[in-house]
């Protein structure tokens, strides 16, 4: 009989031992949501942080001597007279003006074509040289696009581009209404 007894103070420590364990597991899954909830919230923020601001214009690159010899990503007006190519050194540089990168003040503008118009023909506005090595040159490459360019600025102020990126509004501009029309119906 003494087992007995025995037998049944043990069942009242296994319904403790089992509902100490259910207690340990829901503080586990609770530090570890909390620490993936942390883990996100922080990946979050720093990315927008990060990206806030895609690109800089010519006139930061050039107000920030802090910059010079760090990559960064500017963008601005392509001069088109400015161009020239090397095609046997796969090499091409040109001359890069300041663009304003508000987006309401290229609404104001008139848009980002004008923009790049006026920014081009603008006496008055900023010029930063480019050079891009062993890469051919794009076929966008042409007056008045908008360069984004990654890169480094050397110590004589002249731009070293790896990427380039370009766009140019005009382009497309006239394409659109046709692709329009063209479209059959029904």
């Amino acid at each position: 009989m003494a087992q007995l007894t025995q037998q049944s103070w043990e069942k009242p420590n296994a319904q403790a031992l089992s509902k100490a364990l259910a207690t340990g597991n829901k503080l586990k899954f609770i530090l570890v949501s909390v620490g993936l909830i942390a883990v996100v919230a922080f990946l979050l923020i720093t990315g927008t942080a990060s990206s806030g601001q895609y690109f800089i214009t010519v006139n930061t690159l050039l107000a920030r001597p802090e910059l010079a010899g760090k990559t960064v990503r500017i963008t601005g007006a392509v001069i088109g007279s400015t161009i020239h190519n090397d095609q046997t050194a796969h090499t091409f540089t040109f001359t890069l003006a300041n663009l304003n990168d508000d987006p309401a003040a290229l609404d104001k503008s008139g848009g980002l074509a004008k923009a790049l118009h006026m920014a081009v023909v603008d006496p008055a506005s900023t010029h930063l040289n480019v050079v891009v090595l062993n890469q051919p040159m794009p076929d966008l490459l042409q007056d008045e696009a908008q360069a984004i360019l990654t890169g480094t600025l050397d110590a004589k102020g002249v731009f070293h581009a790896d990427e380039v990126l370009l766009k140019c509004p005009s382009r497309y501009q006239s394409d659109a209404p046709k692709q329009a029309v063209a479209a059959p119906q029904g």
